[in-house]
């Protein structure tokens, strides 16, 4: 298998096109799965400290014998850590839980908007990455006014924004803003988190069409928009199916096609959605 493409971040650095998602895997679980991964070629890792798998994950990043500088490890602060010193604190904690020295993307897990403590945590990842204990620093499910803010009161804007993202969530307009701003997309359960969409007639039909499954149709969608999704899989052949998605490509018709049925959230809203 080739190895898989990469993005250029807005701070220089690069993310690859394809991940590993962990949850909601436990830590003997995500050793196993990660270690796997890593061996068949993954090089993108996510978890985050709500998961309750990083010591695991990092068991599975030194297990797999791959040099430590060829993994792009992602973590991310829960809501009930915002706010300056608790992300800094929070970030040790997942430091430690990852057996790592520094972390190559740190996120704000949700923005929390009632609480009111998004723009102080975005400083404390801010100073993590001044001191080198963090590479690239990002947000998950925040929206278009939400990036605006951080921008506007710090100047830092994020290297990637993790959003829900899938055919029936297409995200076209935040996406335009994330292009417009140089922010990466990345998407989380990618394949629709549990709901069917390998069984939907365009995905289908287009996977008749390319030789390849249907959720290698739905994982390449999101690459030809340039999302990175992050699907779980603790299943080898599945792994390796999720990362083989370049040998192939979609026409403008099916990428319109698969994204043509009602518009769904199976996640929670990020104006209301409270995680901590």
């Amino acid at each position: 298998m080739p190895a898989t493409p990469a993005h250029t971040l807005n701070d220089g650095r690069s993310i690859p096109a394809v991940g590993l998602g962990t949850w909601p895997l436990d830590d003997d679980a995500a050793e196993k799965a990660v270690a796997g991964a890593l061996e068949r070629g993954y090089r993108l890792v996510d978890t985050a400290l709500n998961y309750g798998n990083e010591t695991g994950t990092g068991r599975g990043i030194a297990r797999s014998g791959v040099p430590r500088e060829d993994v792009f490890v992602t973590t991310k602060v829960p809501g009930r850590h915002h706010g300056y010193e608790k992300t800094l604190a929070s970030f040790e904690e997942s430091r430690r839980n990852l057996g790592l020295d520094h972390v190559d993307l740190y996120l704000i897990h949700w923005p929390l908007p009632r609480v009111g403590l998004y723009v102080d945590t975005w400083r404390a990842l801010i100073r993590l990455r001044e001191d080198g204990l963090v590479r690239s620093i990002g947000v998950s499910n925040f929206t278009a006014d939400q990036l605006a803010r951080l921008e506007e009161e710090t100047g830092v804007l994020p290297a990637v924004n993790q959003v829900e993202m899938h055919p029936r969530l297409p995200q076209e307009e935040l996406r335009a803003v994330h292009a417009a701003k140089g922010i990466v997309t990345e998407s989380w359960s990618p394949l629709g988190r549990g709901r069917d969409l390998t069984a939907d007639p365009a995905v289908v039909a287009a996977a008749g069409a390319h030789g390849v499954t249907p959720g290698q149709v739905v994982l390449r969608w999101h690459t030809q928009l340039g999302a990175v999704p992050i699907p779980k899989s603790a299943d080898p052949g599945r792994q390796r199916e999720n990362l083989d998605l370049f040998g192939f490509e979609l026409t403008p018709d099916e990428l319109a096609r698969i994204a043509a049925g009602p518009q769904e959230r199976f996640g929670g809203d990020p104006e209301v959605h409270e995680e901590f």
